[in-house]
């Protein structure tokens, strides 16, 4: 006997119905996906790198972090841009310097947050005597930080300033062609 619930063309209408929407929705909900699958590849690149630096290069918890972020943030950017946040309106230059901001904090949250729960971590005998050693308190320290400060941070300040039009984006527009040396009316530079 064959199931018609499968196959039949209105659940398939609703299946392709539903990707739509969490492509091109901007809710809450469906921004948030999208973000954490952005994040989630970001992420995974940053975290690869920010390892095999500590691991394999011996760099300190905190530089192999920030090295791993940098990378991961821009391959984060890039996608936001067009996936995530639809920001299509928004003039890139000013969504380069809005990200470049919330980056910096980032940066600084994750690599000084991982160093200072890494060393917190060292302390804390009973995980030596359950078998933890340095690259275990690395991964722990990184893992936990980089998530709380993927949603208290950036998620939270990409949303509702660095992918949105906002009376700072002049500025921020003035600042890259003056970095650019870029002359002209500023209708002809704001994208």
């Amino acid at each position: 006997m064959e199931d018609s619930n499968h196959d039949s063309p209105r659940s398939v209408g609703a299946v392709k119905a539903l990707g739509r929407k969490a492509l091109k929705s901007d809710s809450l909900f469906f921004t948030f996906l999208r973000s954490t699958l952005s994040s989630q590849a970001a992420s995974w690149l940053d975290m690869a790198l920010s390892f095999v630096l500590f691991s394999f290069a011996g760099l300190s918890p905190w530089l192999s972090t920030a090295l791993g972020a940098l990378f991961g943030g821009v391959v984060n950017c890039v996608i936001n841009y067009k996936f995530t946040f639809h920001a299509d309106g928004c003039p890139w230059k000013a969504v380069i310097v809005k990200y470049f901001m919330i980056w910096i904090g980032s940066l600084l949250l994750n690599a000084f947050g991982t160093q200072i729960l890494y060393h917190i971590m060292l302390e804390w005998k009973f995980l030596v005597e359950l078998g933890f050693r340095p690259d275990g308190f690395f991964a722990a320290a990184r893992l936990l930080v980089s998530l709380i400060v993927s949603l208290g941070w950036n998620f939270l300040f990409q949303k509702i300033f660095v992918y949105r039009k906002t009376a700072f984006d002049p500025y921020a527009i003035r600042f890259v062609n003056f970095i650019l040396h870029q002359r002209g009316d500023e209708a002809n530079n704001t994208k």
